[in-house]
């Protein structure tokens, strides 16, 4: 049976060195901004390596959500809604604390490690005959959580 924190521990271990990107999560100004006109920011909450479809963090894990590079906010004339909206994010992120260009992770979930490693599952990891599986894409497509950190911390890694 898969030992779950034993593989996170290796997948730490073999990440030391390589760059982490940051976690943000949205907040509204604070009531004193609000006055002077603050907007809500997007604001760094945690680091991790990314890891495909996973967030591998010092003693958290978590599944990937959307991810955008802050950028300074300036007027564009986007003709579809969803361009405004994640111009918008971006722009949070940038008055949140990140850098322009930085990669910014949102909408992420955090797993229960525990919880998995008793043999729950949470998406994208599951159990099936005593391995723990990843769905490393939409589609469900399933794969060993061993091999697949493997292959993942190679790339990172640039080796």
């Amino acid at each position: 049976m898969d030992d779950l924190a034993a593989l996170l521990d290796d997948a730490r271990a073999r990440l030391d060195g390589v760059p982490r990107v940051r976690l943000g999560r949205g907040r509204e100004a604070r009531r004193l901004a609000r006055v002077f006109g603050g907007r809500p920011v997007v604001e760094p909450v945690a680091s991790a390596w990314h890891l495909g479809v996973l967030l591998v963090g010092d003693e958290k894990l978590w599944a990937t959500g959307d991810i955008v590079r802050a950028a300074e906010e300036v007027r564009r004339g986007y003709t579809a809604e969803s361009q405004r909206v994640r111009a918008s994010i971006r722009a949070m992120a940038f008055r949140g604390g990140f850098a322009e260009g930085e990669v910014c992770h949102i909408d992420w979930r955090e797993l229960d490690v525990a919880a998995i490693a008793r043999g729950g599952s949470a998406d994208p990891l599951s159990w099936d005959a005593g391995r723990l599986l990843v769905a490393w894409s939409p589609a469900g497509f399933r794969t060993p959580l061993a091999a697949y950190l493997d292959e993942r911390i190679r790339l990172a890694a640039g080796s």
